[in-house]
């Protein structure tokens, strides 16, 4: 492929891995983490969570069925950089508008390929998630090591300020295949009635969780993330929603300020940083995980019922279950590392869950805990 060139990326740890640059020339710095999803790489690039993280995909082929508009979770690329075992010289798919490095050159992402991803993400597995650049300008590995020691630390860093919206705003938008009676048809996703007024705080917010409240008959009104909780009370909301997001919840003091004052006084649904924003809120205590949980296809169990389901993941930090206060439930556990992934706290009237239920990409086995929401609005 003419469009390939030399790149590297570098760890802190020392260690260099070659490929061939693709998207944008240039030089970027981030997290280096991995992704175990099959599909979805457009709206994992574009999920504001990964704000600050080079993403490495498990999955080696990449890019075969292109990119298309529709298909973004945000205005734009978050991630710091893409890496990718082996990058399709080919787009074939009729909903495609242009090619995974069209679209990542256009966006000024670097990306690189022919990388040993396999080997890259048991590095990763057995040393953990640490600092990295990507560059397709500097091929010099000292260089690149020294840059990747110098970056930010994602711990104590709070990126939720560098993600959020700069005004509030209102979203209505559904789907249009969707019909309230859940059976599916056309042109049916703008005549939902709006029955529910919802407060989103905006950490990250995915597009998919604005569709899904839609969809349910919410006016979703989205605010920046330094929003105070007296300003959500004067909008009058029947539900509050916390929002995904990145960096580390520890470090959102702000917002943990403010969820604390709201806790009580209207039902309140958080998702992902907004779980972890929840669970500091009522007393518990966060940590980082040693490479985190990123992917379509994790095993998480419901504790009331014992059901499993296969959940789409993106944290890096998690919820001690064992600092949760008496009254808040670890309503979820992963079965694969037993952390928790979600919370109850009934008192309140609020819960929340560490996955992300509006899949996007990922399995859609969690739907239900938007209707959970809805029902404690009404």
């Amino acid at each position: 492929m003419a469009h390939l060139h030399p790149a590297l990326l570098a760890l802190e740890d020392g260690t260099c891995w070659p490929g061939f640059g693709f998207g944008a020339i240039g030089t970027s710095s981030g997290e280096i983490v991995f992704n175990t999803s099959l599909t979805g790489y457009q709206e994992i690039l574009t999920d504001p969570s990964y704000h600050g993280q080079i993403i490495t995909m498990t999955m080696p082929h990449i890019g075969n069925y292109g990119t298309t508009p529709e298909d973004d979770e945000s205005d734009r690329v978050w991630a710091a950089g893409f890496v990718v075992r082996s990058l399709s010289p080919v787009v074939s798919n009729w909903r495609a508008r242009q090619s995974l490095p069209d679209y990542l050159a256009e966006r000024g992402v670097v990306g690189i390929t022919d990388v040993n991803t396999r080997a890259l993400v048991r590095h990763i597995r057995t040393h953990g998630a640490m600092r990295a650049v990507l560059s397709s300008k500097i091929t010099d590995g000292d260089k690149l090591v020294a840059l990747a020691r110098a970056a930010r630390d994602m711990n104590g860093l709070d990126l939720a300020q560098e993600v959020s919206c700069a005004e509030p705003y209102t979203w209505t938008e559904g789907f249009d295949w969707w019909r309230p009676d859940g059976a599916g048809g056309q042109g049916s996703g703008g005549a939902v009635e709006r029955r529910y007024r919802v407060v989103a705080f905006d950490f990250g917010i995915k597009r998919n969780i604005l569709r899904l409240l839609a969809v349910r008959g919410c006016e979703v009104r989205v605010v920046p993330a330094t929003t105070s909780a007296s300003e959500v009370l004067a909008l009058d909301p029947d539900g509050i929603f916390l929002s995904n997001g990145p960096g580390d919840p520890a470090a959102v003091t702000y917002a943990i300020a403010a969820v604390r004052e709201l806790l009580g006084q209207k039902p309140l649904f958080g998702i992902c940083l907004g779980h972890q924003i929840l669970g500091l809120a009522l007393g518990a205590e966060t940590y980082k995980l040693k490479f985190g949980h990123r992917g379509g296809n994790q095993p998480v169990q419901v504790a009331e019922s014992g059901a499993v389901q296969i959940s789409s993941h993106n944290h890096g930090f998690a919820v001690n279950a064992a600092t949760l206060p008496e009254g808040v439930v670890n309503s979820h556990i992963n079965l694969n590392d037993n952390c928790c992934e979600g919370l109850d706290a009934p008192a309140y009237r609020a819960f929340s869950v560490q996955y992300h239920p509006e899949s996007s990409p990922g399995p859609h086995d969690s739907d239900a805990l938007f209707d959970k929401f809805i029902a404690m609005m009404q």
